[in-house]
């Protein structure tokens, strides 16, 4: 009986649902009590009553110890807290279906059909396009002011890159010129153009000054023996004075603005086809396969003969910066020469006999003068690229067609080949990818020299068709163009002096 009495006990003081007389009162009665009592007595309570103290002391505080003194838990930011969206709960659910399924195996009897309208008519839609999470709800406005430091990372602004305009370049010349009477001789160079907009056309036995400023043409001199004709013609830097190689082995020097023969200077055994100038030293290359060179200042010119190819030297360029002498030839030769020795017997610096046929176009890069472009003729077609530092080729690219003339355009930084048989034509080419930019067709008969104005804008081409052809390739926008004009200015001649 006293062990019975005593499990009732127990199981009395061990039930949760009796109330337990020692605790303290809950927070709701505490609440509830307070309210009540305060309703009843607020009229019968003084500020300095014991009531009135119990009363502030039963009450929950309004401010948290240890947060701030506005009673906020979290801080206030400058654009308010993260946005958290809405999650739909029926989209939820068929994203657990479809992580639960990904390992069930597929009814081979089910079609896709089938089971897209089951899901369309059941869901409201295809369940094989539902999203795993959707996110619904509009997000808060910024409050005013409010600048998000992160906008510049998602600009719509176009950047000045994609705003560029594409470069437009004409598939028709700007200008048609006649040039009857052109001798139709790959190994000639017939046409150069100065650097005040002179561009000089030998046409047989006669040399003509079209001016491309005024679209003057004037006559320059005619050859006294009706059997001889103009073989080359060059200009100076200053573009004061012209060059002229004959056929009767003479090399003349003409000054333009009075329109006299200042020298007649011999010492070639066969006709002059190629000319070049280095300030006051004009180099000649004749059928001989000898290389003159000539100072026009003094009355022994010739100062020097190099010796290096054993047939026509077609092609003579000098080096931007003066440095170096590239000549071709028909005997597949590219030589580079060093500067002006006053020596009869110098020696090539580098021999490139890669060519396997007659080169004839040398091309010199203005921004890269240790870089020197050559062209082969029908039995070769190649355009090659040499660093004459290191006697390297670079590039080699096969044009599939005659090169007769090269010329390197700054303005864009390109590439002009003038090409004969069989395209006929002029490409332009991108340095130093050598990416193919424009091909510029028109001509009737292959082309025999290029020039390029003094600002780089144009470019001239003489062909077998007796035309002369301008292309307006690389104008510079009005900017660049003004600013280039600002720096160049046109130094008086240096030879001036000496030649009066």
């Amino acid at each position: 009986m006293a062990q019975f009495m005593f499990e009732n006990d127990m199981h009395s003081l061990l039930k949760l649902d009796m109330p337990i007389t020692n605790a303290p009162m809950a927070r709701w009665q505490r609440k509830a009590s307070s309210s009540g009592s305060a309703s009843a007595n607020t009229s019968a309570l003084s500020p300095g009553k014991s009531g009135n103290r119990s009363l502030s002391i039963s009450k929950t505080p309004s401010k948290t110890p240890g947060k701030n003194g506005k009673g906020q838990c979290t801080p206030s930011k400058a654009g308010g807290d993260r946005f958290i969206p809405c999650r739909n709960n029926k989209q939820m659910d068929v994203a657990s279906f479809l992580l639960s399924k990904e390992n069930e195996p597929v009814d081979p009897n089910a079609s896709s059909e089938n089971q897209k309208a089951w899901s369309v008519s059941l869901n409201g839609y295809d369940i094989e396009e539902a999203k795993i999470l959707h996110l619904g709800g509009k997000p808060l406005n910024a409050p005013e002011g409010y600048q998000n430091n992160l906008k510049v990372l998602y600009s719509q602004v176009p950047t000045p890159v994609s705003t560029k305009k594409s470069r437009y370049i004409s598939s028709v010349p700007d200008r048609i010129l006649d040039a009857p009477d052109l001798r139709n001789d790959f190994y000639l160079n017939q046409m150069d153009w100065s650097s005040q907009n002179l561009l000089a056309v030998a046409l047989y036995n006669n040399v003509y000054l079209w001016n491309a400023s005024q679209a003057d043409i004037t006559l320059l001199t005619t050859l006294e023996k009706e059997e001889d004709y103009v073989c080359s013609v060059s200009w100076i830097k200053e573009g004061n004075y012209l060059a002229l190689g004959t056929s009767d082995h003479k090399v003349q020097l003409w000054d333009v603005e009075s329109q006299k023969r200042l020298r007649n200077m011999a010492g070639h055994s066969a006709r002059v086809c190629s000319l070049s100038w280095n300030n006051h030293i004009l180099s000649s290359g004749s059928r001989s396969g000898l290389i003159h060179h000539h100072d026009v200042r003094v009355a022994e010119h010739h100062i020097a003969t190099l010796t290096g190819h054993s047939q026509e030297v077609c092609g003579l360029r000098w080096s931007p910066d003066g440095k170096y002498l590239a000549s071709g030839g028909n005997d597949n030769l590219v030589c580079v020469w060093s500067g002006v020795q006053h020596s009869f017997r110098q020696t090539a610096l580098h021999r490139f006999s890669e060519h396997q046929g007659a080169v004839k176009a040398l091309a010199w890069c203005p921004w890269q003068p240790n870089i020197l472009a050559s062209g082969g003729g029908t039995s070769d077609r190649h355009i090659r690229i040499w660093n004459v530092n290191t006697g390297s080729c670079i590039t080699s690219l096969d044009t599939a067609s005659q090169i007769s003339s090269l010329v390197f355009a700054p303005n864009y930084k390109e590439l002009v080949s003038g090409h004969g048989y069989s395209q006929d034509s002029l490409v332009i080419w991108k340095y130093p990818s050598m990416t193919k930019v424009a091909e510029l067709s028109g001509h009737e008969g292959r082309i025999l020299n290029l020039a390029l104005s003094p600002d780089g804008s144009c470019i001239a081409s003489i062909a077998a068709d007796e035309t002369v052809r301008l292309w307006q390739c690389f104008e510079l926008d009005a900017a660049k163009k003004k600013a280039k004009e600002r720096m160049t200015k046109s130094p008086s001649s240096i030879i001036h002096q000496g030649i009066r």
